[in-house]
């Protein structure tokens, strides 16, 4: 399992890597392509995702939890079914 704090991955391109039930703890996505990623059952809580491309990015069961996300960005995920939404809610 991947486990990261605090890491600085704005701009980097994730585009289609699994990273299923990854720790990424407050990690920096900035402008990141994580298009195609699996982020299913990825703990992002507190991470930055401003700017970064979502589009068809699989976030079930993710943890979004404090999450800088626009609502854009998150409508163009594939999946975000059971997710924890960036305001504590659940996502059908």
């Amino acid at each position: 399992m991947i486990s990261l704090y605090r890491a600085d991955l704005s701009e980097a391109n994730l585009s289609n890597f699994n990273l299923h039930a990854a720790a990424l703890l407050a990690v920096d996505l900035s402008g990141a392509n994580l298009s195609g990623a699996n982020l299913s059952s990825t703990n992002l809580r507190g991470a930055n995702l401003s700017g970064a491309n979502l589009s068809g990015t699989n976030l079930s069961g993710a943890n979004l939890q404090g999450v800088t996300v626009t609502n854009e960005q998150l409508t163009r995920a594939s999946s975000r079914k059971g997710a924890t939404m960036p305001d504590g809610s659940m996502h059908d």
